[in-house]
């Protein structure tokens, strides 16, 4: 399950910002109290642009060597709408089991 929820949080992570570098992605993730490292991100980076979800750039860094930048496509948006519908469906799910717990 949580392979699944870091796709959706990286996929809306690089949707809402257009193109995105891995340490802005880390960063925001760990904004957010999910607390992923390199060794995860970079891994499942690798995959959804080898699915085709996603494509890249390299643009040269003043500070360093050059940075990869990726987008979504238009394969990555559509997973994108269905991750969120599961992502609903699954809230909904826990939700009406929990809800005595809730009170």
């Amino acid at each position: 399950m949580r392979k699944g929820v870091l796709e959706f949080c990286i996929l809306s992570i690089i949707s809402e910002s257009k193109d995105a570098y891995a340490s802005d992605i880390l960063g925001k993730l760990k904004d957010s109290k999910l607390i992923v490292v390199e060794g995860t991100l970079y891994p499942l980076l690798t995959r959804l642009k080898n699915d085709g979800m996603l494509s890249y750039r390299w643009e040269e860094s003043k500070s360093g060597p050059p940075r990869k930048y990726f987008q979504i496509t238009e394969i990555g948006e559509k997973m994108l709408k269905e991750l969120a519908i599961g992502w609903k469906e699954l809230i909904n799910a826990v939700n009406s089991i929990t809800k005595p717990l809730n009170k």
